[in-house]
């Protein structure tokens, strides 16, 4: 693999990772359900905000930008469709629990429910990820690795 061949990868391999960990942190917001909900607004507005100055700093195009804005969007909307009920989750375990009989299968089967939801996020943030890298050229997606670096969830600001 040739030095610049390996720069490539890493860079992309870096901006899926802040777009992944963007994502993740806004999930987390999600995943707080009712209550938690009041912090979606601010994380969508967070990451949009980085998303916009990193784009900026690209030189995206209005093309550009509107195809990366919905891929965003979309990976948005799945991150909200499949935003967990907490209390409702607490509430099915509880009820399992409280039964006389409460076999492992049976919790097994929440767990996956929630694992599903899960990877529904997961294989959105991951089409978003591929998407964005696909509309930006290689200069530009230099330079949004580069403002995730410096700029990212533990870049210095």
């Amino acid at each position: 693999m040739t030095g610049r061949t390996f720069q490539r990868v890493t860079t992309l391999v870096l901006i899926g990772t802040t777009i992944a960990v963007a994502a993740l942190v806004g999930a987390r917001a999600y995943a707080q359900g009712p209550g938690g909900g009041r912090h979606t607004g601010m994380m969508k507005r967070m990451i949009s905000a980085a998303l916009d100055e990193a784009l900026d700093q690209a030189s995206v195009s209005a093309q550009q930008r509107t195809a990366i804005y919905a891929s965003r969007d979309r990976a948005f909307a799945a991150l909200e469709a499949n935003r967990p009920d907490r209390i409702a989750q607490r509430d099915q375990v509880l009820a399992l629990f409280e039964g006389d009989r409460l076999d492992a299968g049976q919790l097994q089967a929440v767990h996956a429910q929630m694992e599903q939801r899960h990877q529904a996020i997961r294989d959105a943030i991951t089409q978003a990820v591929v998407e964005i890298h696909d509309t930006l050229t290689p200069a530009q997606r230099q330079i949004v690795a580069n403002y995730a670096r410096t700029f990212g969830p533990h870049g210095m600001r």
